[in-house]
This record gives structure tokens, C-alpha cells and sequence, in this order.
């Protein structure tokens, strides 16, 4: 027979009801169990204990070899299904390329009328057309490259894909576009057409006074044109890089 104790009544040990009991052996198990490791994860970390946190084990590092894996599967499978030269995105970026051209060429032509005036323009030039030849020509190099980066820029941000590609389409959309304006404007006798809508600016000399400049700086044009429209091409691809690795940092493996 039991003995009352002089807690009082209370629940039977054999009661099935009885939690106390219970709850008393789950934390002396936990306690015993983990020990000093079970007090130290029961208390916060501190400035103290903050620097005794547990090594990067092994399996940690393989574990971000196989999220990193995984990341660049997962870019090569979208880079396969949406990647590739997007003619459309390629033809916004020249847009855009010859619309800066063209802010540019006015903004650098006003510029320069304000500071220098016109008549000692026309007497530079009359002085020196050769010198003159190429301050335009380093002008228009600096247009192009900052007017294509930016349309190059514009196609890779739309196409996400394949920076470089789209920057070669914005510069091959500047060729085609100028090739078939010049047929036009040959035909029907508008020499001035071609400049005008391709926004580049005209160098004030006559073919004979200056035909050194103008080969150099039509071929120099368009290595700087396709050089910056590959570049900002690239530049614009890698911002969406920049989001996917974000996005898929915490990937699970």
C-alpha cells in the first residue's frame, strides 16, 4: 500500500494522466545526454562565445561546390532555351545608340560654338584644315563610343543572353541602316541624308583638303562603334548575372 506523502494528493505514479513525471524525465534525458554541449546551446551566443562557434566542416564546402554546380546548370539550361542574337533587341539598342548620337553631336557642337565662336572657327579651319580635320575626328570617335556602349548596353539588358552578339547586331543594324540610306540618298541626289539619320557629326572638309583624315576616321568609326557596342552589350548581360546569383545563392542541394 502507498503512502500519502505531504505534497498532498496528487495523480497516482502508475496514472496515465501524469505529465509531470514525464516531463521531468525528457529534460533530465536531454540534459544528461548532451551535457555541457546541451548548456552552451541553451545560451545565446555572445561577444564571448560568438568565436567559438564550429569550423566549416568539409561537407559544408562540398555542399556550396554542389550550389555553385547546380547555379551554373540551371544558367546554361536558360543561356540553351533563351539565349541566341535577338534581332529585335539588337534593333531598340541601335535606337537608342543613334538617339544619344545625335544628343551628343549637338550638345558637343553647341559647346564648342559657345567657347570658341563661329568666326574663329572658320578662321581655324581656314588656317589649318588638316588640325582641325582631326579634332572633329576625335569628337566624332568619342560619340560613337559612348553613343554604341550605351545601345549596346540596351540590347543586352533586353536579351539577357549572348551580350557580346547583341552588341554586334546594334553595330551591323548602324551598317545596314547606312548602306541602305546611302543607296537612297545616291539615287535621288541627298547627300545630306546619311548624316542625318545616322546622327553622326559631318567633318567641315572638302574630300581633297583632308583625305587622310576621312579614310582613317571612317575606318576608325567603325572599330570604335562595334567596340563599344560589344562592350556595353557584355555590361548589360552581366547585370542579369549579377540577379541570378542572388536569386540562387540559397539554392538547396
Amino acid at each position: 500500500m502507498s503512502t500519502p506523502t505531504d505534497r498532498g494528493p496528487g495523480p497516482d505514479s502508475s496514472d496515465p494522466t501524469r505529465t509531470d513525471r514525464d516531463a521531468t524525465t525528457r529534460f533530465d534525458t536531454t540534459s544528461t545526454a548532451s551535457g555541457s554541449a546541451g548548456a552552451t546551446a541553451a545560451t545565446p551566443l555572445d561577444d564571448r562565445t560568438a568565436s567559438h562557434r564550429a569550423p566549416v566542416t568539409p561537407d559544408s564546402a562540398e555542399a556550396a561546390k554542389a550550389r555553385t554546380a547546380a547555379r551554373k546548370d540551371i544558367q546554361q539550361r536558360e543561356k540553351d532555351r533563351f539565349g541566341g542574337l535577338k534581332i529585335g533587341c539588337a534593333f531598340f539598342g541601335w535606337l537608342a545608340a543613334t538617339g544619344l548620337a545625335v544628343i551628343l553631336t549637338a550638345l558637343v557642337t553647341a559647346i564648342g560654338a559657345a567657347v570658341v565662336g563661329t568666326q574663329d572657327v572658320t578662321a581655324d579651319l581656314a588656317a589649318d584644315p588638316a588640325a582641325f580635320g582631326w579634332v572633329g575626328a576625335i569628337a566624332l570617335l568619342v560619340i560613337l563610343l559612348v553613343a554604341y556602349y550605351s545601345g549596346g548596353y540596351v540590347a543586352g539588358r533586353m536579351a539577357r543572353f549572348s551580350g557580346a552578339k547583341q552588341g554586334v547586331a546594334v553595330w551591323a543594324w548602324a551598317v545596314v541602316v547606312a548602306i541602305v540610306v546611302g543607296i537612297v540618298s545616291a539615287l535621288t541626289g541627298g547627300s545630306q541624308i546619311l548624316s542625318a539619320v545616322s546622327g553622326f557629326p559631318q567633318i567641315p572638309l572638302d574630300a581633297g583638303d583632308a583625305t587622310v583624315a576621312a579614310v582613317v576616321t571612317a575606318l576608325a568609326a567603325l572599330v570604335v562603334a562595334l567596340i563599344g557596342a560589344v562592350l556595353g552589350g557584355l555590361a548589360g548581360m552581366r547585370f542579369h548575372r549579377r540577379v541570378d546569383r542572388e536569386g540562387l545563392e540559397g539554392l538547396a542541394v
